[in-house]
């Protein structure tokens, strides 16, 4: 079954409002709201999410042993540390960190699936939700 459950679909598309609200108000195509919004705004969303992605793919390596799992393991803190790290002084640096991050981070996701740890529907999953984070932190560049 290749087709995305409904629950991960909507929960990961609502995860992304943050990231089109934090475009949006960079772009000034919407106000800020209660101090919300801009590239601050959406760089900060972006390690948390980055670091959220590190406890998704650590729990992927919890389903094999051996080699593999400490692979796994090594593997699924990259997204974080990249995000605590790699911050970058400028927006321009941060914001090309976090694309790099997410990048990065989508070909983790695609080992993982690689080694069958994923669900079948994962990367499907994970390929629109990382384009359109890749194009909102983009947005932050123009």
């Amino acid at each position: 079954m290749n087709r995305i459950p409904y629950a991960p679909l909507a929960l990961g598309l609502a995860g992304l409002i943050p990231f089109i609200f934090g475009a949006l108000t960079s772009l000034g195509w919407l106000p800020s709201v209660w101090g919300m919004g801009g590239p601050m705004f959406t760089l900060a969303y972006g390690s948390v999410i980055l670091s959220f992605m590190s406890g998704v793919l650590w729990g992927f390596a919890t389903k094999t042993a051996g080699a593999r799992a400490a692979a796994g393991y090594a593997l699924s803190v990259l997204p974080a540390l990249w995000a605590f790290f790699m911050r970058g002084d400028t927006l321009f640096s941060a914001a090309t960190y976090q694309i790099t991050g997410f990048l990065g981070l989508l070909l983790l996701d695609f080992q993982f699936s690689k080694w069958d740890l994923t669900p079948t529907w994962w990367m499907r999953l994970r390929v629109i939700l990382s384009t359109i984070v890749i194009v909102c932190l983009a947005s932050l560049l123009l």
